[in-house]
């Protein structure tokens, strides 16, 4: 099983040199049947890895360009009449896909931002009074640029919640953006490759995901980290039930991709920034981009 998983990434790897951790916590994140915020810097490879992950997953994938002047029904569809029916017909927007890229989420306005809530929460989507079902398995991987750029619209934080992950990329390491600048288009390489995880099989893996033991030292460990976010002066507000499991879940999809039956305190702890990093608003006027602020999460409850 393990190996499946890790061909996956090792392909993955090839495509987008130097990032085996962004690639391993998006695989988790799929695996746990979450959705995916990948934020960075323009031109690093987020689409890249959304469309990679796609093609090794043989999943369904449509793109959707966030833009200010993008409508909800440009994303959900549309009725349409249809002259020789004499009725109207719905048309499905891009949204009725396995893998649905939303890209630069955030260059978008919250009206727009706010017709995947439902699909991301509930894998359904209402319109004109008909609630329609989306696929299975169904993942939104969504991409925003840093906030600070011009044309941005931060995402509530309850769109923020709805993701289970946020992972950043960043710059490739001197020798891999080398073999990036002398290698071969990154488009012609993830079109010429296999499926290598059919959907059927991502999901008899995201079952065993659920079937991946949790002590309960694990779960007084996990309650703990909970608990000081919800106590100490650091945190403009503590973590959510929501959160803890997400939390927990992680951990699991973790183990699982380490060929492990049972979740141990460095899952928790791998897991946790890219879980509970964009969950998490530090206190007063300290920047909401702190790195230490999880160091100092982990630091400060001890470990079982």
């Amino acid at each position: 099983m393990s190996q499946e998983l890790e061909r996956v990434i090792e392909v993955a790897g090839r495509i987008l040199l130097g990032k085996q951790e962004a690639i391993r916590l998006s695989l988790a994140c799929l695996l746990a049947r979450g959705h995916l915020l990948i934020e960075d810097l323009p031109g690093v490879g987020k689409t890249t890895l959304a469309h990679t992950l796609a093609r090794l997953l043989g999943l369904h994938y449509q793109r959707i360009q966030f833009t200010s002047d993008l409508l909800p029904a440009d994303i959900l569809g549309v009725s349409v009449f249809d002259r020789e029916k004499q009725d109207f017909r719905f048309h499905p927007g891009p949204v009725f896909a396995q893998l649905v890229l939303a890209d630069e989420i955030n260059r978008a306005t919250p009206k727009a931002q706010s017709a995947l809530l439902e699909a991301m929460e509930e894998g359904q989507v209402t319109t004109e009074g008909e609630t329609r079902p989306l696929p299975e398995p169904f993942f939104v991987v969504a991409t925003q640029n840093p906030s600070h750029q011009v044309g941005t619209f931060p995402l509530p934080e309850s769109q923020l919640d709805r993701f289970f992950m946020r992972v950043q990329i960043g710059y490739p390491p001197r020798q891999a953006e080398r073999e990036l600048l002398s290698g071969s288009d990154r488009r012609a390489m993830i079109a010429q490759q296999p499926v290598l995880l059919s959907p059927q099989r991502l999901g008899e893996l995201q079952l065993r995901v659920e079937q991946v033991h949790v002590a309960g030292p694990l779960l007084d460990y996990c309650q703990d980290i909970l608990d000081y976010t919800r106590n100490s002066p650091q945190f403009r507000h503590g973590l959510s039930p929501r959160a803890g499991l997400a939390l927990l879940k992680g951990a699991r999809a973790w183990a699982l991709l380490q060929g492990r039956g049972q979740v141990l305190p460095e899952d928790l702890q791998a897991i946790l920034p890219a879980t509970e990093g964009h969950r998490l608003q530090p206190a007063g006027e300290r920047s909401p981009q702190t790195d230490g602020l999880i160091r100092e999460l982990l630091e400060a409850v001890p470990v079982p």
